[in-house]
């Protein structure tokens, strides 16, 4: 695979590099490159994690870099999910959080042997330099920019927190140095952080970022943010509204589980969601199904095919997301037949998950989760 190949496996469907000159430079050092993303333990995994975020963790696998997958117990235990309970968070990180990601990585084509899980409260006890870089990233970073900073935890800005949550951004930020990641992925919600991280890379005295000895900034790659099914709170959309505000709020929540599709969930569970689901006709913008075609089918697809009756105009063949765009909002194409398209494609596709969970110890471990969430 070339360089230019590398890169371009990387940027598909990324909302945003920063900055693709230092990806270029870290992919043409020759340096055996690191990637993580890290997730908070909080529940069940839907599409958005399971299947946006592990077909990029297979991108930079594809193109040799090794990946790396944080389970942040702390982080979580921190933002007071799952009731703040630790032992608990650990118990669903180890258990549940790592064999679904595992499984998701089969469902997008992945070798779950490329993956390395670090739980983050076993990394920190073995890491003397990572409190230290906590401090030393703090020290780079004013008080005011760390409150600004709590939307990475789902606050709003101006919110009052506990004091622990203002520790958050920094100890994310060192995770990402302790850890040597040349490469920090996640969704636009943590932009903040990584972008403190690259601010603060070329003043830190501990566990600096390096390629051939020289000093770095991590390169911050973030992905789509998958559209839940529900309706946004604002319909129809104005013309002055924030939509990257709109977007995070319409995001897959697995807290509400209408709202998302779970990676395990049956067949009658994911034709039932998608039944009742938000699709206007004619409207592709903030449409979840025209949202879940571009990061879901044709990030798989080059071309497919809509069955429908003859009544309705027959099967309907389409290349690609602009063309699909263009006839969803011409009314070519009907909700419902969108719909069961989208329903029959993702029982297919997460069919490992499925069988992984239905039995065995697949079912113990989801047996598990369901007794400690409702703890």
């Amino acid at each position: 695979m070339t360089i230019g190949e590398k890169i371009n496996l990387i940027k598909r469907q990324t909302e945003e590099i920063i900055t693709p000159e230092d990806l270029e430079f870290f992919l043409k050092s020759g340096e055996n490159l690191n990637h993580y993303i890290g997730f908070e333990i909080s529940g069940k995994i839907h599409l958005g994690t399971g299947l946006v975020c592990m077909q990029k963790v297979k991108d930079f696998a594809d193109v040799g870099v090794k990946v790396h997958i944080l389970l942040a117990d702390y982080h979580t235990w921190i933002n007071d999910k799952l009731g703040g309970d630790l032992e608990i968070i650990k118990k669903i990180a180890v258990n549940y959080f790592k064999e679904g990601l595992s499984t998701a990585y089969k469902c997008v084509g992945g070798n779950p042997k490329d993956l390395n899980f670090i739980l983050a409260s076993e990394f920190y006890r073995k890491n003397d330099d990572y409190w230290p870089t906590v401090i030393d990233v703090a020290k780079n970073t004013t008080l005011a920019r760390m409150k600004r900073s709590i939307t990475i935890l789902g606050k709003k800005e101006g919110e009052e927190v506990d004091f622990a949550k203002l520790m958050y951004p920094a100890m994310q930020v060192a995770d990402i140095f302790t850890g040597n990641f040349h490469f920090s992925h996640a969704g636009t919600d943590q932009r903040k952080a990584n972008v403190i991280a690259r601010d603060v890379a070329k003043q830190l005295k501990f566990s600096p970022l390096k390629i051939s000895d020289k000093v770095v900034k991590p390169v911050a790659v973030h992905t789509h943010l998958l559209l839940g099914l529900n309706k946004p709170s604002v319909w129809p959309i104005p013309k002055d509204f924030d939509k990257n505000e709109l977007q995070t709020s319409m995001k897959m929540s697995k807290s509400k589980s209408d709202s998302a599709i779970f990676i395990h969930d049956s067949e009658d569970e994911i034709r039932r969601k998608i039944k009742k689901a938000f699709c206007p006709e004619g409207e592709a913008e903030f449409n979840p199904f025209v949202d879940w075609m571009e990061y879901l089918v044709f990030s798989r697809e080059e071309k497919i095919t809509i069955e429908r009756k003859p009544e309705h105009g027959g099967n309907l063949e389409i290349r690609g997301i602009d063309e699909l765009k263009k006839i969803f909002k011409n009314k070519e194409l009907h909700p419902e037949d969108l719909k069961k398209f989208v329903a029959d494609y993702l029982v297919e596709l997460l069919k490992p998950c499925r069988e992984y969970f239905e039995k065995g110890e697949g079912k113990k471990i989801l047996g598990e989760l369901e007794m400690l969430i409702k703890v």
